[in-house]
């Protein structure tokens, strides 16, 4: 491609609506155009570099036997109502835009496909004889984001891949989610990223297991742990570890005492001269189900342990049923539920409302324990389960893991704290679909079961914008070479000199004739104008036909180096195919 006759503008300013380095760069750089908010255009750098994540993932899926296919955007409401998720999605969440057609019959922009690809399993996998059977597409997905931020990571609308099995053993799926992860491993390798596999949390997706593949990187919206062996890696929504030890309690007899103005652990603990490991915290949370059902429910953790607001919203979850509903639509410590409620005192024996009450593991062995009086200024301590107080009745593991904790796996491991950029996650769904749907299929003995699926996405627009927020400098983007729109940009530093026009005319055809891909600014601009955009392009190699051509040489210089040698100009092509090649 010839700069010259290319859509080709780069900005020497940050643009005011972006945060972060990757998307100042892609927007300074003319890889893509804010179009609305959430909205983008992939500009041809861009696109080039999208194609070529996709070809990879193509290839990699393919090799799985995994086939291709192309799954309507546009999704009537029926199959989302069949599935219990179309309130969801549209109201609860609010994630999915929605519309009316000129009938009146409301349609949905997928935002994902399982109800679509578990309709066409319904309607035509009959029998254990076609299983197991995988499908996948590379497509624009839609999500109404509440606030749309980031460039490409958060955007409403993006390019994915997402990928659905179906079997009829739960060792046939355990297969192909294994497989699903060494293809996730293989195409983040080639794309040249560092990247973390961790547990994760199967949030509004559902089922019984899934991993999220996390590209590493500063800015990265998520927190992950890891121990050093590598034997261990989770997001924190679903980390787990070895509390620190509880320190031995002062109080050998249960008394109430005045604590004035002791409205927090870390002022209840100086002020009675204790560990926080002694303490029962409770804290009140207000939930609300999806039927409009409001609850309150109150948590007992150790006093310096934190709630994992995940993990306890997937407990009140499984509670839905009580209440006429799926999931929940909030979650949050109330802002204001009056002056009755002592709060910073809070007991788990408060009474006057109908509380759920519950207790994270990390508290259920506590002895002579401090916990709050329920009544403001004053606290017990010397407390036990059963002896003085009740123990709620839903004992559940809700306390968030932290880096600095032993790992479970292995004690001697501390779990240490990387941020994640969530590009991947694969999930074993089970037959939470085929199930409600009733997409089943005749087994071997002659039953009607429901079919076993597994899901499998990847977020090919976020990908790369995750790979310049791993490798970028202050000069720009630094793209791996697999990725990069092309592997060279070639420079002509005065396009009026007939010696650098003709040297670089003639390179610039044998480069792409050897397969090396060349981008070739034959701008009629100043040298270091079109040097300074090189940098800011991120191409991985620069070749400069500038004064080197008297020694018969051109500079070729490495973007992530920075390093500068003089080539022959008979060596250039084999030089740089060895490059390409490490």
């Amino acid at each position: 491609m010839r700069l010259s006759e290319s859509l080709f503008v780069t900005l020497r300013e940050d643009p005011a609506e972006a945060e972060i380095p990757s998307h100042k760069l892609l927007l300074r750089a003319g890889y893509i155009r804010r179009i609305g908010s959430g909205v983008y255009a992939y500009l041809p750098l861009m696109w080039r570099v999208l194609k070529k994540i996709t070809q990879i993932t193509r290839e990699e899926m393919d090799a799985t036997g995994a086939m291709e296919c192309l799954l309507p955007q546009l999704q009537p409401s029926e199959i989302w109502r069949e599935s219990g998720r179309w309130d969801t999605y549209t109201k609860a969440e609010g994630i999915m835009f929605s519309l009316l057609d000129r009938q009146d019959r409301q349609w949905g922009l997928g935002p994902t496909h399982e109800e679509v690809i578990t309709t066409i399993a319904k309607d035509l996998i009959r029998s254990y004889r076609q299983l197991p059977l995988h499908l996948y597409q590379i497509q624009t997905k839609f999500r109404d984001e509440i606030r749309p931020r980031f460039g490409l990571m958060r955007g409403r609308e993006f390019i994915m891949k997402d990928g659905y099995s179906f079997h009829s053993s739960h060792e046939s799926l355990l297969e192909t989610y294994k497989a699903m992860d060494q293809a996730y491993r293989n195409i983040l390798t080639r794309c040249g990223l560092s990247f973390r596999a961790v547990e994760a949390d199967s949030g509004a997706i559902g089922g019984s297991g899934s991993q999220e593949f996390m590209v590493l990187a500063d800015a990265g919206e998520d927190e992950i742990l890891y121990s050093e062996d590598g034997l261990y890696a989770a997001n924190v929504e679903k980390a787990v570890s070895l509390a620190n030890p509880v320190s031995d309690s002062p109080f050998t007899q249960k008394a109430k005492v005045a604590t004035p103005n002791v409205e927090t652990i870390d002022a209840l603990a100086q002020f009675l001269q204790i560990s926080p490991t002694i303490v029962v915290k409770t804290v009140l949370y207000e939930a609300i189900y999806d039927s409009g059902v409001k609850i309150l429910a109150l948590v007992c953790i150790r006093g310096d342990q934190l709630v994992n607001e995940v993990k306890l919203q997937n407990e009140l979850v499984k509670l839905s049923g009580n209440y006429q509903a799926k999931t929940i639509i909030s979650l949050k410590v109330p802002d204001n539920l009056g002056n009755d409620l002592p709060l910073g005192y809070l007991g788990p024996d408060l009474q006057g409302e109908n509380f759920i009450r519950l207790v994270d593991q990390s508290a259920v062995s506590l002895k002579d324990f401090v916990v709050g009086a329920n009544e403001k200024g004053f606290h017990i301590v010397g407390a036990n389960w059963q002896k003085d107080l009740p123990l709620p009745s839903l004992v559940v593991d809700i306390r968030k893991a932290l880096a600095g904790e032993r790992a479970i796996h292995d004690p001697k491991q501390i779990l240490m704290s990387a941020r994640g950029i969530e590009v991947g996650h694969i999930f074993q769904l089970g037959i939470k679909y085929s199930q409600i749907m009733g997409a089943n299929y005749t087994s071997e003995n002659g039953e009607d079961l429901p079919l076993i699926m597994g899901c499998y996405g990847l977020g090919v627009s976020r990908l790369a914008q995750s790979a310049v927020e791993q490798s970028y400098d202050k000069n720009g983007i630094i793209w791996p070479s697999a990725i990069a729109p092309y592997h060279v940009v070639l420079v002509v530093p005065n396009v009026n000199d007939p010696e650098q026009m003709n040297v670089a005319e003639g390179l610039y055809r044998e480069l792409n004739q050897s397969g090396i891909e060349t981008l070739f600014d034959d701008r009629d601009e100043r040298a270091g104008v079109k040097f300074k955009d090189a940098e800011l392009i991120g191409i991985p190699y620069r070749l400069v036909t500038g004064k080197s051509l008297q020694e018969g040489k051109v500079e070729l210089v490495e973007r992530k180096s920075g390093n500068v040698e003089k080539v022959p100009l008979l060596e250039v092509i084999a030089i740089l195919q060895s490059k390409l090649k490490d």
